[in-house]
């Protein structure tokens, strides 16, 4: 049985003060649950019979069974499912060694959840296994972010640092994305380096600018036909990765 104790610590890390109290983060959902459980440290699982008779072997640290109503008052979302994981928020160590024969995403003040979780899947099918992250940026561990990884999170690395301390030590390019940059399709692009991915409506800080070695621009088509100003954080990041995919083929 579900207790109201449960209950109330599952919805209460909702909130970030509570997350970083507790160092937890709670994930819902059938295919996400699955996706994660063998990449985290679980600390509690709640799950309906049929869910754990088909997934027996957890390795939770404590289970419960609860009925789908149950489920229902502990869940965040809308649609609940048939089970919920509280996992242990993970304590990423950095080596900017790794950092020189890899692509990387740096994330500047990107603060909607929705903008997050999507770069991150993008990163996932981008093969990219690191995303830093400004103090000013989303908390990945939010519950919308964590559904809108659909389970990447499970695969990317995901650390909150000091940009300008990364750029410093990272010794590879740092490529940003710009109205008045340089064409992306035209430009020379490695298979190694950081990209620099700013806010929705201001972009890439300007105490960040002076760091950036490389200066990119996604062009309209037609060139010179009046358009939207700017493309979608996340959208933006999905054209970036592509073509440098491309060019490692």
């Amino acid at each position: 049985m579900l207790s109201k104790n449960k209950i109330k610590f599952i919805q209460s890390l909702e909130q970030k003060k509570n997350r970083r109290e507790t160092g937890c983060f709670v994930a819902e959902g059938n295919k996400l649950i699955n996706d994660t459980i063998r990449f985290f440290d679980c600390r509690l699982l709640v799950a309906t019979p049929s869910w754990l008779a088909a997934h027996p072997q957890t390795g939770a640290a404590e289970v419960i069974e609860a009925s789908a109503e149950e489920i229902k008052k502990a869940s965040l979302q809308k649609t609940p499912q048939d089970v919920i994981a509280v996992y242990r928020i993970p304590d990423y160590h950095i080596d900017f060694r790794c950092l020189s024969d890899s692509l990387s995403i740096a994330l500047d003040t990107v603060q909607d959840p929705g903008n997050m979780g999507t770069i991150i899947r993008l990163a996932d099918w981008y093969g990219i296994e690191n995303i830093f992250c400004s103090s000013g940026c989303a908390d990945v561990y939010n519950p919308k972010t964590v559904q809108a990884t659909m389970g990447a999170l499970a695969r990317v690395k995901v650390s909150y640092v000091d940009l300008k301390e990364l750029f410093e030590n990272a010794r590879v390019p740092v490529y940003g994305t710009f109205l008045d940059g340089n064409n992306i399709y035209d430009s020379d692009l490695s298979s190694c380096g950081i990209i620099v991915m700013g806010n929705e409506g201001k972009g890439i800080s300007e105490d960040l600018t002076p760091y950036i070695s490389k200066r990119l621009y996604i062009p309209n088509y037609p060139q010179g036909r009046e358009t939207t100003e700017s493309l979608n954080v996340a959208v933006a990041t999905a054209v970036v990765c592509a073509e440098f995919r491309r060019r490692m083929q």
